[in-house]
């Protein structure tokens, strides 16, 4: 397994890390994921490990805290052989404070999250989006108040906006409170919004981006297609409402590439989509999860090998989609404004 620095940190994560959503299967949105119990999530730990991939993703929304809880026990007892990163910001409760990043919420929801992990510490600790209602200031000072405390060790975001992240990280390096080294974001061939704002952001701020849904919710396996839209058996076909959203004719342009290059490498769909975000600047982890031992066996062995130049480009013209402005416009002037790909 590959390790990489987390951003701007000496934190050194996986290439691979594996996403934990599939824990637990409850409600609707979760139980389109999976229903991974603990005898299953115990043998995933131990596929992860034995191939070099340590970090462990989940948030305490996920399936309302079960997965958390089947993640602490599955790795009961090896807990210094693994690198836990959670996420908390949205809604965990009925009561009015029980969403946020307001330090009665972050401090609350910290504890909550260590006592189902069944551990004193988290790794990494990211917000799981942004929370305009709550001065930057108090949360970073809480953020501060937790790294001090020994109970987080780094802290990131996600889904946030460019002027969002660069705020917080202006508020940081004016208070000399916890600067975010990570940014889960979601990325892939089907969605590339991440390149306009994020990636030249994370590259001149040194933060790391975790990618989340890499294989664009099931659609880059390579068994959505035209001539099959919503496959029997599979997340796409149980919640085709779900983003993130994509033209449908543009998806099966990607896929068609992706068949390409598949032949041309003789590996999948799905190890060609991720093998394309490994090469990608600021990608410190890509999160990829699971239902399986086989499909995560599958993605595990991306890290083994590299596409051609040739190849990348070709997946970067198959995949191209046109900005929005400023972007578009800023495309014209890459004399001085160089975009992030030419630029790494």
């Amino acid at each position: 397994m590959e390790y990489r620095y987390l951003g701007g940190s000496g934190f050194k994560v996986p290439a691979l890390s594996f996403g934990t959503a599939t824990f637990g299967g409850k409600g609707d949105f979760f139980g389109a994921w999976g229903k991974t119990d603990v005898t299953e999530a115990k043998r995933l730990v131990d596929v992860c490990l034995d191939a070099g991939l340590n970090l462990f993703d989940t948030a305490d929304v996920y399936s309302a805290g079960s997965s958390e809880e089947i993640l602490g026990q599955a790795i009961n007892g090896r807990r210094a052989d693994v690198l836990i990163s959670t996420k908390a910001t949205f809604r965990s409760g009925e009561g009015p404070n029980d969403v946020g990043s307001s330090r009665h919420h972050l401090t609350r929801t910290v504890e909550a999250s260590l006592k189902r992990l069944k551990t004193d510490y988290i790794d990494l600790f990211q917000l799981h989006g942004f929370d305009a209602a709550t001065p930057i200031e108090e949360t970073l000072s809480t953020l501060d108040d937790l790294v001090r405390a020994g109970k987080i060790r780094y802290v990131g975001c996600s889904n946030f906006s460019g002027w969002h992240l660069m705020k917080s990280l202006a508020v940081a390096e004016k208070y000399n409170l916890p600067r975010y080294v990570a940014n889960q974001a979601y990325y892939s061939l089907a969605n590339r919004e991440y390149e306009w704002e994020l990636m030249p952001l994370g590259l001149d701020q040194k933060v790391g981006a975790m990618i989340w849904s890499p294989l664009a919710s099931g659609r880059l396996t390579g068994k959505i297609r035209r001539e099959n839209p919503q496959p029997e058996g599979t997340r796409f076909a149980a919640r085709p409402g779900d983003g993130p959203f994509i033209d449908s004719e543009h998806l099966y342009k990607i896929v068609d590439a992706l068949d390409k290059v598949a032949a041309d490498t003789g590996k999948t769909v799905s190890q060609v989509a991720l093998n394309w975000l490994l090469r990608r600047p600021t990608v410190s982890s890509i999160i990829i999860g699971a239902r399986n031992e086989e499909q995560l066996k599958q993605n595990l062995v991306v890290v083994d090998w590299k596409l051609s130049d040739e190849q990348v480009a070709f997946l970067d013209e198959a995949s191209a989609q046109t900005p929005a402005y400023p972007y578009w416009h800023q495309a014209g002037f890459g004399e001085r404004n160089p975009s992030p790909i030419s630029a790494a």
